[in-house]
């Protein structure tokens, strides 16, 4: 049981579980990296959302959108771009400038070339298992963000 332990790597041991290579994420696109990390940032918010109480699946993921849409994930970028390191930054830059054959349904270019980038970073991250450093990431990045709210919703305290 690992429970609220610090320096657990799930990717490490969904890696020896299922008898997987590691391999050296340097040679990853940052599309890739934007790929997992999509996933294991939206499981990160789900989380919190989760944690902070049972409600309807509807108001769960009403919730979770929020921090997850592009616009949100590229406002969050100017939170944490003063924090990161020269390696971080590079990350975030080549998903940033990656060319995605898609597009966010609805956000700006801008918005989704910078979320690509915030995702690319969450992506490295977790696959260096670097589990502490990207939850110290989300955390200023969702603390310091105010989701802009649809009209005539309630916001709930993070």
């Amino acid at each position: 049981m690992h429970n609220h332990q610090t320096g657990y790597d799930l990717g490490a041991y969904i890696r020896q579980q299922f008898a997987l290579d590691k391999h050296d994420i340097r040679t990853y696109s940052p599309l890739t990296l934007a790929y997992i990390g999509d996933g294991i940032y939206e499981l990160m918010i789900r989380s919190i959302v989760v944690e902070q109480g049972n409600r309807q699946v509807n108001k769960l993921h009403q919730q979770a959108s929020r921090f997850v849409k592009a616009q949100a994930q590229s406002e969050m970028m100017e939170t944490l771009l003063p924090l990161l390191s020269e390696e971080e930054v590079q990350i975030y830059k080549r998903g940033r400038n990656a060319k995605s054959y898609t597009t966010a349904k609805n956000a700006s270019v801008n918005d989704y070339r910078r979320a690509t980038g915030f995702e690319a970073l969450m992506g490295y991250l977790y696959l260096n298992g670097n589990i502490e450093r990207l939850t110290e990431l989300v955390k200023a990045a969702v603390t310091d963000y105010t989701p802009k709210e649809p009209a005539g919703t309630e916001t709930r305290n993070r």
